[in-house]
């Protein structure tokens, strides 16, 4: 009856279509508002895998260089070389549920490698921490090793003793240099070793530069490996210049050659 209302009437079809496309508006706006909502969480989840891609790369090319990678081999700057023939007949379109179970299980795979790159770089730069503070190489640029670790026939006395380092002859006034990094723990005269400098290393490790002409550095000063400690001399008991070079472990002496060998 209603609609027979509505055909003789035109007034009341104008109202009843008027009503329906309101109607019809509203779900409309609705509609726009939900795919404004999904679009916006889709816009902040893609940022912060962005943001994610963007870490991951910038931690990837770090750790190329720490570990002196090949940059052409392993770059981080590029796409990964993938490639294969087009498979037509495997061609699907993807919804929008597989969709977003794909997008949040691609999130948490950057997360997880994120992880375990900064594990990596941590143990990396533990690594080279301790290539670092391990005494390696000569204590000299230029020079000769004049004189062995352990029983030698003393100069001063002509009797047998024991030495107690190594001993690198040069010209007077070159470089004296730390064989690792560390802090100085005694820097300047100490009986028998004339200018001393004595370089602490963690884990137990000292080394000892003795006869030198001029002390470079100071008592608490840290210092890094090949970094300048003094010049070269002959000061204290010493037949002419040269470095007297000891490592110490817990304490005790040990033979350098070993720990100069590590350098070449």
């Amino acid at each position: 009856m209603g609609k027979d209302r509505a055909l003789s009437d035109p007034s009341a079809l104008h109202s009843q279509w008027r009503n329906v496309i309101e109607e019809q508006q509203e779900k409309l706006k609705e509609s726009s508002r939900v795919a404004q909502e999904n679009m916006n969480a889709l816009a902040q989840r893609l940022g912060l895998m962005q943001a994610h891609v963007i870490r991951l790369d910038a931690l990837g090319q770090r750790l190329t260089r720490m570990a002196k990678l090949d940059k052409g081999e392993f770059n981080f700057e590029s796409l990964p070389a993938q490639g294969g023939p087009v498979d037509n007949s495997a061609l699907e379109q993807i919804s929008v549920p597989d969709f977003l179970s794909s997008l949040e299980e691609l999130s948490v795979q950057l997360e997880d490698r994120s992880k375990q790159l900064a594990v990596l770089e941590t143990m990396i730069m533990s690594r080279n921490l301790q290539a670092e503070v391990l005494p390696t190489g000569r204590p000299v640029e230029r020079g000769w090793m004049s004189s062995f670790f352990g029983m030698r026939t003393d100069p001063f006395t002509g009797r047998r003793e024991h030495h107690k380092g190594v001993d690198f002859a040069g010209k007077a006034g070159s470089d004296v240099i730390a064989v690792a990094a560390g802090v100085v723990t005694w820097a300047g005269k100490r009986y028998g070793y004339g200018e001393l400098v004595e370089v602490n290393h963690g884990n137990g490790y000292s080394t000892r530069y003795g006869h030198n002409d001029k002390v470079l550095v100071k008592v608490g000063q840290a210092v890094k490996k090949s970094q300048r400690l003094a010049l070269m001399g002959s000061t204290g008991r010493s037949t002419g210049p040269h470095v007297h070079f000891e490592v110490l472990l817990n304490g005790k002496t040990v033979n350098p050659e070993r720990y100069v060998l590590r350098g070449h």
